[in-house]
């Protein structure tokens, strides 16, 4: 049976893929969390910013999953037309909504494309 943290995680990384967080069940008190951006407080910040983000990525391909109580961390790869990048994110689930994302990867690729 899968954990039904990694469903919301999942359909957060869908969603990036789809372009379209309209339907990703944020808290309204998510903390998002990545190299590029100052830390951004509350669900409306969140959506706001993640259009940027949409022209990043062509595809999303899930690795792993780790999952332990309210935490799920995934391995992924964003198919970028910068190459593939590799991206750890850890997420928080409370009661099938997401209240964290912490997402660690080298900015160096888009910071410095070649």
């Amino acid at each position: 049976m899968e954990n039904p943290n990694i469903k919301v995680v999942e359909s957060y990384l869908y969603a990036l893929r789809d372009k379209d967080v309209s339907k990703v069940p944020f808290a309204p008190d998510v903390i998002f969390e990545e190299p590029l951006t100052p830390t951004l407080n509350g669900d409306a910040a969140v959506r706001e910013y993640l259009p940027n983000v949409f022209p990043l990525i062509n595809d999303v391909r899930i690795k792993r999953h780790i999952a332990d109580g309210e935490y799920v961390a995934t391995l992924w790869e964003a198919d970028t037309p910068l190459g593939i990048i590799p991206v750890c994110e850890v997420f928080r689930i409370v009661e099938g909504q997401i209240k964290q994302i912490s997402a660690y990867f080298d900015p160096r690729p888009i910071t410095n494309p070649a």
